[in-house]
C-alpha cells in the first residue's frame, strides 16, 4: 500500500504515523534534497510548520530530528497554515517545506505534506522516490555537517504581509464572522481580516491541541450559520484544520460551497480583464451548476483529477490564473502555489465591496445541481474500476439520468472509502440513484 495519498501522509498519529515514520520520512526526503542540490557548497534549508494538533507536537521533533541529522538546516515556525508553508519556502528561497497536519480529519489523526524547492508540493514520482529510500543504510553527518534547528519569530508576520499584499480594496464596512476550525488560522485569519479593514468575529479560535475541527470549521457550518444570523453578518468564512480551504456562509444563512466561490472570483477576474485565457480550472467533482454558469458567461473550464496539486499542474501547464474544487480549495496563481483559504477569503470579501452586492446575490450566479455524496467505508477500493457489476450499475445510472445528471465513482486517496457521488435535476432523484449505486459498491467491495 502507497505511503502517500493525495495529500502527503495521513493517518491516527502514534499508531499510523508513528515519530519513528516521521523521521524516517524526513531522512528520505533530504536524501533526494540533498542529492538533487545543484550546489555541492550550499547546506540545504527547510522550513517545518504544524497544525494545533498535540500530536504534532512529537512529529514536529521527530520531522526536525530527522533533517537537522542528515545535514539539513530547518527553520522552525509554530502553528500556521498549509499555504503560510508553502510561501515561506518560496520567499525564503528554502529546499524543502514540511508541514505537519491532516488538514480536515479528526484531531486523532495526523499527516505529513512536503512541499518542494518555489513552493509547489512534490510530484507523484517524488514521492514514490522518497518512500522508495526510507530505511535504507546512510552515512551520517558529524561535527559541523549535522543541521541546525532555528526557531522563526517572524514567519508568522512574512505571511500575514504577504496576504495583504493581495489586498488592493479595502474592506471597510463588512462584518465577517470567520470559523477557524480551532486550528492552523486562529491567529492569522481574524488578524488578515482586520488588516484589510473589515470588523472580525471569530469563533473557534482558541485551540488547545484537542479541540481542532471538533464540530467546527469547513466541515461542521451550523455554529458559523448560527453566528452570521445572530449577528447580522454580511458574510461567514470557514476553514478547515490547516486552512488551506474556505468555505461561507452568504448574509441569508445558506451555504457557498467552492464552486460557488470559485465562479464568484473567476467571474469578477474575466470582468476586470484579468482572467488568463479566459479559463479556469476545476475538477471532475465540479458541480453542473458550475459548469453551466461558466458556459453562460463565455468562460472556458478545464477539469482534472480532485486534488489541488492537479489542478496546480494543469494551473501551470498552460498559465491559468484560478482554479479549485468544490471543497473549498481555491489556487489564485497570481498569490500562491496552493490552496490558501485565507486569501480565498480575501479574494471573495473584496469582490463583495467591488461588486455593491450581497454575499447572497453574488452566490447566485451559479445554481447548484442537487448533489449527493455518500462515503462507502472499508471496502477494497482499489477494485473499484475491475468490478464489472459496479461498472454496469453505473452505466444504467447514467442512461437514466440522460443530460440532466452524472455519476461519478472515485476512491479516496487517504481513507480506505469509495466516495459515490450523484447530481440530477432534484434531490429526490440524486438520492435514490446515489444510494443504490453505495450499496453495489459495499457488496461488491465489502
Amino acid at each position: 500500500m502507497a505511503l502517500f495519498g493525495t495529500d502527503g501522509i495521513r493517518g491516527l498519529a502514534n499508531h499510523d504515523l508513528t515519530a519513528e515514520l516521521a523521521l524516517d520520512v524526513a531522512v528520505a526526503a533530504a536524501h533526494i534534497l540533498v542529492e538533487s542540490s545543484s550546489n555541492a557548497d550550499h547546506q540545504p534549508t527547510a522550513i517545518v510548520g504544524q497544525d494545533s494538533r498535540a500530536s504534532g507536537e512529537f512529529l514536529e521533533a521527530a520531522v526536525v530530528a530527522g533533517l537537522t541529522s542528515a545535514g539539513i538546516n530547518v527553520y522552525r515556525v509554530g502553528v500556521l497554515p498549509t499555504p503560510a508553508i508553502a510561501y515561506l519556502v518560496a520567499q525564503s528561497k528554502a529546499d524543502l517545506g514540511v508541514m505537519i497536519s491532516a488538514s480536515h480529519n479528526p484531531m486523532p489523526d495526523n499527516g505529513i505534506k512536503l512541499f518542494s524547492r518555489g513552493g509547489g508540493k512534490l510530484a507523484d514520482s517524488i514521492e514514490a522516490a522518497i518512500e522508495a529510500r526510507m530505511g535504507e543504510p546512510w552515512t551520517r553527518p558529524t561535527g559541523r555537517g549535522v543541521g541546525r534547528a532555528i526557531n522563526d519569530e517572524t514567519a508568522t508576520e512574512r505571511y500575514l504581509e504577504h496576504l495583504l499584499a493581495s489586498v488592493t480594496t479595502k474592506l471597510d464596512g463588512l462584518t465577517v464572522v470567520v470559523d477557524c476550525a480551532n486550528g492552523a488560522s486562529s491567529r492569522v485569519a481574524p488578524e488578515a481580516l482586520r488588516r484589510a479593514g473589515a470588523k472580525v468575529i471569530a469563533i473557534s479560535n482558541q485551540p488547545d491541541g484537542w479541540n481542532i475541527n471538533d464540530d467546527c470549521g469547513s466541515t461542521h457550518l451550523e455554529n458559523l450559520r448560527a453566528k452570521v444570523l445572530e449577528t447580522g453578518a454580511d458574510i461567514g468564512i470557514a476553514h478547515d484544520g490547516d486552512a488551506d480551504r474556505a468555505l461561507a456562509i452568504d448574509d441569508m444563512g445558506n451555504d457557498i460551497d467552492g464552486d460557488q466561490i470559485l465562479a464568484i472570483l473567476a467571474l469578477g477576474m474575466k470582468s476586470r480583464g484579468v482572467l488568463k485565457s479566459n479559463t479556469v480550472v476545476g475538477t471532475v467533482m465540479s458541480n453542473l451548476g458550475f459548469m453551466k454558469a461558466m458556459k453562460d458567461a463565455d468562460v472556458n473550464v478545464i477539469t482534472t483529477a480532485v486534488g489541488d496539486r492537479y489542478v496546480l499542474e494543469k494551473m501551470l501547464e498552460s498559465d491559468y490564473s484560478i482554479g479549485g474544487e468544490q471543497s473549498g480549495h481555491v489556487i489564485l496563481r497570481e498569490f500562491a502555489t496552493t490552496g490558501d483559504g485565507i486569501l480565498t477569503s480575501l479574494a471573495l470579501l473584496q469582490e463583495i465591496k467591488r461588486s455593491g452586492k450581497r454575499a447572497h446575490e453574488l452566490a447566485g450566479l451559479m445554481v447548484r445541481f442537487p448533489q449527493i455524496l455518500i462515503n462507502v467505508k472499508n471496502v477494497a477500493k482499489e477494485k473499484l474500476e475491475t468490478s464489472q457489476i459496479i461498472i454496469d450499475a453505473v452505466k444504467q445510472a447514467e442512461s437514466e439520468l440522460g443530460d440532466s445528471g452524472r455519476v461519478l465513482l472515485r476512491a479516496s486517496g487517504t481513507e480506505p472509502l469509495v466516495r459515490v457521488m450523484v447530481e440530477a435535476s432534484s434531490d429526490s432523484v440524486a438520492h435514490e440513484i446515489a444510494t443504490r449505486i453505495a450499496e453495489v459498491v459495499a457488496q461488491e467491495l465489502g
